[in-house]
């Protein structure tokens, strides 16, 4: 047991906490005022619903022994997990449980942007129970439980795969099947100063998130830091420029957008890689995600609703791909293949390739089964006059702003 470690891993845990809720706020500002309160209710339910599946089972098929698909029982409803450190921690076995937790609470949350303003709250509640057990679960043991991923030396500091991708995708399956929003071309944030307080606050939390990630304060988490705040702003000059050029003004939704895209690029690569690599992916991980958003899902003509696949999905995939090129084990020990740029050749760079592939295939396929399944069960899709009163009034029987 090592006490400052432990302290410092109690504030990241509780600074990961606080960007579900921050997301509530950033998803919140950028709907219309009709679905403000049902929005970020999906957020806050999610912290309760995976709060309880964590504790009774979700950890444990995570992160208990298994095999490479799966984690076994053996830390079911906390089973065998107390206030001593497992093996090759130095902190709390229940505190890296929680930090574990919050994880799995952002992830879950992330998904609801892509479908947000027309998904009917059982049906969200009933999708949700499934999502955290039968995808996010098994994805995180792939990489970080032991699983073949882990073992096929790919790397993943923070969550471009467990975390980024997976939500981002999830959420635009969910959309694709229940359709598109009335409407949904003519729609625009009812308050950006939600959004810009949310963005901030997620860029705090995201403190956590990366720099936790190495379960020590180290010179590894110092690095994370670093690169974490660094690609967060070269996300949002690589966003401004390319926004400035192509539509001839820079956004404030456009400066919050690209301070998201550097954090969610760097987040696969925030304890691999230097802070100079973390400019360029920061900076491509704005211009990358700006395509997302616009030309790509203009393009294929989806209504990915709050862009959670235009900014988690692109920005993790480009992440894990750059940690392919940038990583370098003068960084980080763990690292046994350097990256391309780094005189690694492909090595670390197909690894990180064939898990993307993975996760697309895995996530993909297990979300549209699931919303299928719930969709039997509940219809999904809000009906046109629930959609035309709002999701604030027709599922929660509340407004937030009175006449």
């Amino acid at each position: 047991m090592d006490m400052a470690n432990t302290v410092f891993m109690f504030v990241a845990t509780v600074l990961v906490w606080l960007m579900t809720p921050a997301l509530a706020l950033f998803y919140g500002g950028l709907v219309r005022s009709k679905n403000v309160l049902s929005t970020a209710m999906h957020s806050f339910t999610t912290m309760a619903i995976v709060s309880i599946i964590w504790i009774i089972i979700g950890f444990s098929l995570a992160f208990s022994p298994g095999n490479g698909i799966i984690g076994g029982l053996d830390f079911f409803g906390l089973n065998n997990v107390g206030f001593e450190p497992n093996e090759g921690h130095t902190i709390p076995f229940n505190l890296f449980m929680m930090f574990q937790m919050t994880f799995a609470i952002l992830t879950t949350a992330i998904v609801s942007g892509a479908y947000a303003e027309r998904i009917r709250f059982p049906a969200f509640l009933l999708f949700t129970v499934l999502w955290v057990l039968f995808v996010y679960s098994p994805l995180a043991h792939w990489v970080w439980g032991g699983g073949w991923i882990a073992e096929m030396g790919a790397l993943d500091f923070a969550g471009g795969n467990v975390v980024h991708i997976s939500s981002g995708l999830a959420g635009l399956v969910v959309a694709i099947v229940i359709g598109k929003r009335k409407n949904a071309g003519s729609t625009a944030p009812h308050n950006l100063i939600f959004t810009l307080i949310g963005g901030a606050l997620l860029w705090f939390g995201w403190f956590g998130f990366n720099v936790g990630s190495e379960l020590a304060f180290d010179d590894v988490a110092m690095y994370a830091f670093i690169n974490t705040n660094t690609a967060a702003a070269a996300g949002i000059l690589g966003w401004m420029i390319i926004e400035w050029v192509v539509n001839k003004k820079p956004t404030l939704l456009g400066a919050v957008s690209g301070a998201i895209a550097g954090l969610v690029a760097i987040t696969p690569a925030a304890g691999f890689v230097s802070p100079i690599a973390s400019i360029p992916i920061g900076f491509i991980g704005g211009l990358v995600c700006f395509w997302g958003v616009g030309w790509l899902k203009q393009k294929l003509g989806y209504d990915d609703a709050l862009d959670a696949f235009g900014l988690h999905a692109v920005g993790g995939t480009w992440g894990g791909i750059a940690t392919g090129l940038f990583a370098s084990d003068s960084i980080n020990a763990i690292v046994e293949h350097n990256g391309l740029f780094y005189g690694g050749g492909i090595d670390l760079l197909w690894r990180q390739v064939v898990a993307i592939i993975a996760t697309f295939a895995f996530v993909g396929v297990v979300t549209f089964i699931l919303i299928t399944i719930v969709n039997l069960i509940f219809k999904a899709r809000a009906t046109e006059e629930e959609e035309a009163k709002g999701l604030d009034l027709t599922m929660h029987g509340e407004r937030a702003y009175q006449d």
